[in-house]
């Protein structure tokens, strides 16, 4: 276990808009009396103490969680208000940003990340990804739910940095397609697709119970 805990960081995503939550944070809300991020985190401290929290605003409410935090660096994050930003508000570019950012910080050879708003994730779910990775030897895994890939939840080996920000230069921003670039596994989850369900929305949340 320890072994394995040295090899990984862990990324918490939690640096997008969340228009549809009417702009609120989502990793700061409240599911089951705690924070959607929270639930993450849990996950991801049963594969690695070290752990990073990408976020582009509220960093000092994440802080509090007891781990790095980290916006979006590299020019792929502009906090500046910019003439294509909405309403004058900062404008991002996607995860896979975040992802960058983490994997330059990352002292470990591989990288898994999961994002803030999906707390029936846990920690024996993230193994399978690291099991699917080690079994294959490929370069990334990301997890796939049966119907469709879900490209947040991507273990990823730290030397595709230099790849990444190339792909980030050149303008793209699609993760399946900068993924199919590279040795590619898929860790099947399709016995347990509920697991990815997601807040965007109140109405989401709400409705969202927690497995027996």
């Amino acid at each position: 276990m320890q072994k394995v805990k040295e090899k990984i960081t862990g990324v918490v995503l939690a640096g997008g808009k969340a228009r549809r939550m009417g702009g609120v944070d989502k990793g700061l809300i409240q599911w089951q009396e705690r924070p959607l991020i929270s639930y993450a985190i849990d996950a991801l401290s049963t594969l690695t103490d070290q752990i990073l929290i990408n976020a582009n605003r509220n960093q000092q409410a994440y802080q509090r969680f007891g781990y790095p935090v980290i916006a979006d660096q590299g020019g792929y994050f502009d906090a500046t208000h910019s003439a294509d930003s909405d309403n004058g508000e900062p404008h991002y570019h996607g995860p896979l940003a975040g992802i960058l950012t983490a994997m330059k910080r990352a002292k470990t050879p591989y990288l898994l990340t999961v994002p803030c708003d999906t707390p029936l994730i846990q920690g024996e779910h993230l193994w399978r990804m690291w099991q699917t990775v080690t079994d294959s030897q490929a370069d990334c895994c990301v997890a796939n739910d049966g119907q469709r890939l879900q490209p947040v939840f991507l273990l990823l080996d730290c030397r595709l940095s230099d790849s990444l920000e190339a792909y980030l230069t050149a303008g793209e921003r699609k993760i399946d397609r900068w993924l199919q670039q590279h040795h590619l596994v898929e860790a099947d989850y399709s016995d347990v697709p509920e697991l990815f369900q997601n807040i965007n929305t109140p109405e989401q949340l709400s409705a969202l119970e927690k497995p027996q």
